[in-house]
């Protein structure tokens, strides 16, 4: 027992380490070259550096950084989550429909009504459109699935009626997709890769202290997510209110990927792989240790996709969802195949 300790703590530490060191990575690695020794001092707060390399750095690589950071950790502890609940091992935050719910709401302003939100008494356009069609688009799924889960009992029940919400809202966008110009298909089709560089330091805070606060409340649930493994009968004669839990488990879920669906786009696998690394490299089921190990593991796979993307060099930039399935695919599958002993 003391070893195994030991080995755990020697792999947390050796994680916290990776993150840090993806953390000062991405600061230091863009399309834009800038020397190493610059960008730590700008960071620094030193004074003589070109205003163009203090606005990259800290205007667009830092806010970057920890966006990716803070939407990895929702992400991961999402899915971690949702799998316990459901008892599945294929369950994630895109399964249920949330992030279709937001693709569908954002694909209806951009497609259907050119980019632009207008009412009697107000108009937004553009960007700010996008985030709070994407945000009512994800709530309203997260809505409807607390509904539903006040009259059905069964977790399978529940998660089929979350795919079939997601199949529902991928048929109408691809309706829309049919109709719409070339144009909106085309910034469609951008905002549905995902991208961490979406919060500028102005949306930042807000996007932090959302997650943040979520992902404590997340912490709060390990005991109750322990006993759910035991199976929710004797979980309820544990004395775990069951129903409840759910629809608490149902509601943060809802709000990390509807907070990060809005400001980054429907990001693919980090939510789906990453609780399966984290049980991997811990061997544990004890969601004390996985909860926040998850949050670190997440914002370091993020972080690794959002360095990924930039390593091709020559100003280029890879799209997100095409760099997270990389990562992901092998974990899932690798985790098929070792459930069915082959």
């Amino acid at each position: 027992m003391k070893r195994l300790l030991t080995t755990k703590h020697l792999v947390l530490a050796l994680l916290i380490l990776c993150v840090l060191l993806l953390c000062a990575a991405n600061l230091f690695v863009g399309s834009v070259a800038i020397p190493m020794g610059e960008v730590c001092g700008i960071l620094l707060g030193q004074e003589g550096a070109e205003e163009s390399c203090r606005y990259i750095v800290l205007e667009a690589r830092l806010p970057q950084m920890l966006t990716a950071l803070l939407a990895g950790a929702a992400l991961s502890v999402s899915g971690l989550m949702l799998q316990t609940l459901f008892r599945n091992p294929l369950a994630g935050p895109d399964v249920f429909g949330i992030n279709a719910g937001a693709a569908l709401a954002v694909a209806i302003v951009m497609l259907l009504f050119g980019g632009t939100i207008a009412t009697t008494s107000f108009a937004m356009a553009g960007r700010m459109a996008m985030l709070v069609a994407a945000m009512a688009g994800a709530t309203a799924v997260m809505a409807l699935l607390l509904l539903f889960a006040r009259f059905v009992r069964s977790h399978t029940l529940l998660l089929i009626v979350g795919i079939m919400v997601g199949y529902l809202a991928s048929s109408l966008i691809a309706l829309l997709n049919f109709f719409a110009t070339a144009e909106g298909v085309k910034s469609y089709w951008v905002w549905g890769m995902g991208n961490f560089a979406g919060v500028g330091t102005a949306q930042l805070p807000l996007f932090a202290s959302i997650l943040l606060i979520t992902l404590a409340a997340s912490l709060f649930m390990a005991k109750p997510l322990n006993l759910l493994l035991l199976g929710t009968t004797y979980a309820a004669n544990l004395g775990v209110r069951v129903a409840r839990v759910r629809n608490l488990l149902l509601l943060l879920t809802g709000v990390l990927t509807a907070v990060v669906t809005a400001h980054c786009g429907p990001i693919s696998f980090i939510g789906l792989a990453v609780p399966h690394l984290a049980r991997l490299l811990f061997r544990t089921d004890d969601h004390r240790m996985l909860l926040p190990v998850s949050m670190l593991l997440g914002g370091g796979v993020a972080l690794l996709c959002c360095l990924v993307c930039y390593l091709p060099g020559r100003g280029a930039l890879l799209p997100l969802n095409a760099v997270t399935p990389l990562v992901g695919a092998p974990v899932v599958i690798y985790v098929i195949l070792r459930k069915h002993g082959v």
